[in-house]
C-alpha cells in the first residue's frame, strides 16, 4: 500500500513542474546507461517500503539542504508535503536538535542523515546503534540507501547545474544550510 501512496504522490509533484521540466532527463538522455541505471536505482528505493516514507522524507531533504541542491529540495520539500511531514517539520530542519516538531526516532534519522552527509562521515557508529533500538536491520539499510543516494542524486543535479522546476512553489520549502559541527 505504501508504494501506491508514495506513486501517487510523485505523480502529483511531478505534475506541479513549471519550468525547467527537461533539465535532468535532457543530461541524462545524453548517456542512456546512466539514465537507466538511474531509474532502476530510484525504483528499487521507491519500492523498498519496510521504512516509513516521512522518515525517508526528512532523511532525504536533510542530505539535499546540507548538499545545498536547489533542485532536490523543490522536489523533496514537495514529496515532504505529500508525504505528510508538517510545515514545520520541513522548515524546522536546521534546528531539529532543539525543535520539538520531531519524535526522538526522527531526530535520529535526521542526525544519521547529516552524519553521512558531511566529509569525513561522523559519529556512525553510535547512531547506528541508537537507530537499531528503534529499527530493524531491514529498515536501516533502506535508510542509509536512500542518504546514500540523496547524496549522489545531489551532487549530480549540482554538477549538471539542474534547476529547480516550481514544485513546491507555494509551499513551505526545505533551504541550503552549512553542515553542524560537533
Amino acid at each position: 500500500m505504501r508504494v501506491i501512496g508514495r506513486i501517487r504522490g510523485y505523480a502529483t509533484v511531478v505534475r506541479r513542474a513549471r519550468r525547467h521540466r527537461g533539465d535532468l532527463v535532457g543530461w541524462l538522455g545524453r548517456r542512456p546507461q546512466i539514465g537507466v541505471a538511474t531509474a532502476g536505482y530510484e525504483t528499487a528505493l521507491l519500492f523498498s517500503n519496510k521504512l516509513d516514507p516521512r522518515l525517508k522524507e526528512l532523511a532525504e531533504l536533510k542530505t539535499a539542504g546540507l548538499v545545498a541542491c536547489q533542485f532536490c529540495l523543490d522536489i523533496g520539500s514537495a514529496l515532504a508535503h505529500t508525504s505528510g511531514l508538517s510545515e514545520r517539520q520541513i522548515t524546522d530542519l536546521p534546528r531539529y536538535r532543539t525543535s520539538d516538531a520531531y519524535s526522538e526516532l526522527e531526530k535520529l534519522v535526521i542526525a544519521f542523515a547529516e552524519a553521512m552527509t558531511v566529509t569525513p562521515a561522523v559519529d556512525i557508529d553510535e547512531l547506528r546503534a541508537d537507530l537499531l533500538t528503534h529499527l530493524t536491520k531491514a529498515q536501516l539499510i533502506e535508510l542509509a540507501a536512500t542518504i546514500a543516494w540523496e547524496n549522489q542524486r545531489a551532487r549530480l543535479n549540482q554538477g549538471l547545474g539542474v534547476q529547480p522546476t516550481g514544485m513546491a512553489d507555494g509551499l513551505a520549502c526545505a533551504m541550503p544550510e552549512r553542515p553542524h559541527t560537533p
